[in-house]
């Protein structure tokens, strides 16, 4: 089996967005708008996916993915904590739906009602639902709710905790993914993405976190962002703060994708980090669309480039493609399970 754990759903109904549009609207007028009944049928979510993510599933030989709603829409700097509830609770339970039309091609991922200046506490209800109501098995964490101004505190602040200790109870990790960027001098996907990777990376080096919870778990995207190009810069870092190597120290804990749109970056990636902290992922229809003219394929359709990895054996193709991923998710194989899958 292939898994990718790193789907976002980026095709969604129009319906959807216009919520979202006048939800924002009535905002600026000092209103919170009712999410309600988007009359979004079956068919009209089978549409949306038959030819784009499943389409792309089939063809390009992949199985599985792990789904969630679509990170730049999550813009927890939008409203405030009430909107931001109303918002993700919509959301998720579309990504359900799919989940629901498609138990053996999606996989839930919860979106968290994150709002700036709000105790993360407040997260813990919505992600105890999708799990134990919907069988999710993890959530997209925003380090950066404030879209680009990096106004919350670092990722091991103790205002975090009450949400690691529910993901820790319901034992499901989280991909620390911010969303988009409101801030001009940073483009969202381009920049803002990648930044929020290195900079949560860098976060984590310098607390001490995982003394506190060794079973927590985080993905962090992207291919890690500037961290596999800069390795050395950050086993230096964590050595000068007095701190032990990055394998005692991260490594336990926290994973890489392989959403690196080029083959030279998949090497470097795959060379420089331990093959059991890399779990396969495109973020197909994501970020990067359209064929790659050097190549002539998508620039997204990293299993290519991980079959042109000729240094690695197959047993760390294996760890990739699915063994790492059902270990990084403790939930997971109880869901394949249930819905007759074999991994």
């Amino acid at each position: 089996m292939i898994i990718d754990c790193h789907g976002h759903y980026t095709t969604e109904p129009q319906q959807l967005h216009d919520f979202r549009k006048r939800q924002t609207e009535a905002i600026g007028h000092g209103e919170h708008l009712s999410p309600g009944n988007l009359n979004i049928t079956d068919d009209q979510i089978r549409e949306s996916l038959e030819g784009a993510q499943l389409k792309l599933q089939r063809s390009r030989g992949t199985d599985l993915t792990i789904f969630s709603p679509r990170a730049a829409g999550m813009s927890h700097h939008i409203g405030d904590e009430r909107t931001s509830m109303d918002w993700s609770r919509l959301c998720n339970d579309l990504i359900h739906r799919v989940c629901t039309l498609y138990p053996k091609n999606f996989i839930g991922v919860c979106q968290l009602p994150q709002s700036p200046g709000v105790s993360p506490a407040n997260c813990a209800a919505e992600l105890e639902r999708c799990v134990k109501e919907y069988g999710f098995v993890g959530c997209n964490l925003n380090p950066d709710p404030s879209g680009g101004f990096w106004k919350t505190k670092s990722l091991t602040d103790r205002s975090w905790y009450p949400l690691y200790e529910k993901m820790v109870e319901l034992d499901v990790p989280a991909m620390i993914h911010v969303s988009a960027s409101c801030n001009p001098c940073c483009h969202t996907t381009g920049a803002h993405y990648i930044n929020g990777d290195t900079t949560a990376f860098m976060q984590l080096i310098m607390g001490d976190l995982f003394k506190d919870f060794p079973t927590l778990k985080f993905i962090i995207p992207h291919g890690g962002g500037a961290v596999p190009y800069h390795w050395g810069r950050y086993r230096g870092l964590a050595l000068n703060n007095g701190k032990p190597e990055l394998k005692e120290h991260l490594l336990k804990n926290v994973f890489f994708d392989t959403c690196v749109y080029h083959l030279p970056g998949i090497e470097l990636l795959t060379k420089v980090v331990p093959v059991d902290n890399i779990l396969f992922a495109s973020e197909m229809v994501g970020a990067v669309r359209g064929v790659d003219p050097m190549t002539g394929h998508d620039f997204d359709d990293t299993k290519k480039y991980l079959d042109k990895a000729t240094w690695l054996s197959a047993e760390d193709k294996a760890k990739i493609f699915s063994g790492n991923a059902l270990r990084v998710y403790p939930r997971l194989p109880g869901r394949l399970k249930a819905v007759g899958l074999n991994a």
